[in-house]
């Protein structure tokens, strides 16, 4: 993986004023990936988007860990769902156009 689509951990809590611990709370439950290079941690950049929505609901809304996890397993599961849907509709247009 390229370092230069890795931003360290430290750098991310600064930013965003968060706790390390709550980093790493976020990948024990599988929420996020760390990458360990060199025994610094860093984190991906195409999960920024998805860790800035994780902060928003722990500190806007009051959504626990537990229920974050809840709330990303259900966006996930709409979004398989949704690709489904449209490959089946995909899959009904040719037999209508025939």
């Amino acid at each position: 993986m390229i370092r230069e689509n890795l931003i360290p951990t430290d750098t991310i809590c600064t930013h965003y004023s968060i706790e390390i611990s709550f980093v790493k709370d976020l990948h024990k439950m599988g929420l996020i990936q760390i990458e360990i290079i060199e025994q610094q941690h860093y984190i991906h950049q195409d999960q920024i988007s998805d860790l800035e929505k994780i902060i928003r609901l722990y500190n806007e809304l009051n959504v626990n860990l537990e229920g974050i996890d809840v709330v990303f397993n259900l966006l996930e599961k709409e979004k398989a769902l949704r690709n489904e849907l449209n490959a089946v509709k995909n899959r009904l247009r040719l037999y209508e156009n025939d």
